[in-house]
């Protein structure tokens, strides 16, 4: 499968603080599961609107965004992240309790397969 993204997603899995901006703002919890300096994917319970304003709180940092698109599975709504213009994420900013490079697990199956 090819990327379409400018910079991969780091798979991630961390429970946030998400604040959803609005005419009424709601205050949740969500699982955060992919991650990168321009976005993240994050999991809820409830579907969000594509292009509502959203802020996720990462450890002591603040990250506000659009929401791009909302998907429905078995086990809840995957949202997509896009963060503003001016704030990119790093590891040294916050690094999630879980976070894997699926790279490098594709590379060591590779390996192992030749």
């Amino acid at each position: 499968m090819n990327e379409r993204r400018a910079e991969p997603r780091l798979w991630c899995s961390d429970l946030i603080e998400v604040r959803l901006e609005g005419a009424e703002p709601a205050e949740l919890m969500a699982n955060l599961e992919e991650i990168s300096p321009a976005g993240a994917c994050v999991q809820f319970e409830q579907a969000v609107v594509a292009g509502a304003r959203i802020c996720l709180r990462l450890g002591r940092w603040k990250f506000r965004g659009q929401v791009t698109h909302c998907t429905h599975n078995e086990i809840g709504y995957f949202v997509g992240v896009r963060f503003d213009a001016g704030r990119k994420w790093s590891r040294q900013m916050y690094e999630p309790k879980h976070l894997l490079n699926p790279a490098r697990v594709l590379a060591r199956g590779s390996k192992s397969n030749a």
